[in-house]
């Protein structure tokens, strides 16, 4: 076939080609889409109709909890009842507020040593039962949640609604640098990934859910995604969401030892030089994301201090840096307002050297000492 120069006549279905058009630039569009939806299917092992394309965790999270318990609720002649675990994302606590204040019994998940208490929650657990929602990492701690004992409890579970069984929904946002991400691996029934957590690429992320699982979406449009997402999709975002999955699951033990290599000097060194300073941790752990307190320092000024010294560290979720309470995580785990209000988080990937980590290290005692003898708590 002669090649003939293109004129691109469609812009106002977007400069480039957009997935949902017919022509040649449509189809590329489409080609490209369909591609990365299938690596990252095969790197979570599932089919690839299975994965959503979303902007984001937060909304695959509304999706996930919104979208399968209102249209669980739909035609129900019961109640309904939800749970979610206290310490997880602002967008998994506060789309269960929503479900509370539309009429839905919504509790928070026990929690026993840094694991969900299983037995309790099967005592939790009542026909009226459809999801219960967790994260896999919690994102300021760096605990890894059994969520794979919270699913045998769930599929142990006396049944509930007529239209299915309890389902298990996983925030693995925090997860893909140094745990598994297969579905299988966390017991999921419904999964989250976002791109930004795993490299530099922004603004689009993943709901994992088999076609047979029932949502409703959350708004109305074209149709796109299953008809659960409508929107213009973004194939180059999700080109480099596939690839950034890719490289983290192949680089991920490689990382995962020397993180936790890195995590035990630094600890060290920590308990060392800085007094009265305690550590958030669980029986598994995340290796990258250290946790500290420090109770009676003002840990706002002190993350002020070392953005001045170079070092860019948080005292908590970033989605949650106006709280006036503290780190909602920190307290649930430890019921200790003055260590939730006194948080530091400190969180690294594999561009981050041991070296920059001894530095970091120094540099925090020296900040703690300044606002010791300062006073400035």
């Amino acid at each position: 076939m002669l090649w003939r120069r293109r004129t691109y006549l469609d812009r106002a279905a977007g400069a480039a080609g957009n997935p949902s058009s017919p022509h040649e630039e449509g189809r590329r569009a489409k080609a490209m889409l369909e591609n990365a939806r299938t690596d990252i299917a095969r790197l979570v092992e599932v089919r690839s109709d299975d994965v959503i394309f979303t902007s984001g965790a937060t909304e695959s999270n509304a999706l996930a909890i919104l979208g399968h318990v209102r249209e669980r609720r739909r035609g129900a002649s019961g109640g309904t009842h939800a749970l979610y675990l206290p310490t997880a994302h602002a967008s998994i606590v506060e789309n269960m507020q929503l479900l509370a204040a539309d009429g839905v019994l919504v509790e928070t998940l026990p929690i026993q040593g840094g694991r969900v208490d299983t037995d309790r929650l099967a005592d939790m657990l009542r026909r009226e039962t459809v999801l219960v929602s967790m994260d896999a990492v919690c994102g300021e701690t760096g605990i890894v949640w059994n969520t794979r004992e919270v699913a045998q409890v769930l599929q142990n579970a006396p049944g509930g609604f007529a239209a299915g069984r309890v389902l298990l929904h996983v925030d693995a946002s925090q997860a893909p640098l140094t745990e598994k991400i297969t579905r299988t691996h966390f017991g999921a029934d419904l999964l989250t990934l976002d791109a930004s957590k795993v490299g530099v690429t922004r603004g689009i992320g993943a709901l994992v859910a088999h076609r047979t699982i029932a949502i409703a979406p959350l708004y109305r449009g074209g149709g796109q995604e299953r008809a659960l997402r409508s929107g213009t999709e973004a194939p180059e975002l999700a080109q480099s969401f596939a690839a950034a999955l890719r490289a983290a699951v192949s680089g991920r033990a490689a990382f995962r030892a020397a993180a936790k290599r890195d995590r035990a000097v630094l600890i060290r060194v920590i308990t060392d030089t800085i007094p009265n300073v305690y550590i958030q941790e669980g029986r598994a752990q995340a290796p990258h994301i250290l946790n500290l307190s420090f109770p009676g320092r003002d840990t706002d000024y002190l993350v002020a201090l070392l953005d001045e010294a170079g070092f860019a560290v948080s005292t908590r979720s970033a989605c949650e840096t106006d709280s006036q309470d503290g780190s909602r995580a920190v307290f649930a785990l430890t019921g200790d307002r003055e260590r939730a209000r006194a948080t530091l988080r400190i969180s690294w990937d594999s561009r981050v050297r041991s070296r920059s980590l001894a530095r970091f290290a120094a540099a925090l005692a020296r900040a703690v000492a300044f606002i010791d003898t300062t006073g400035c708590r």
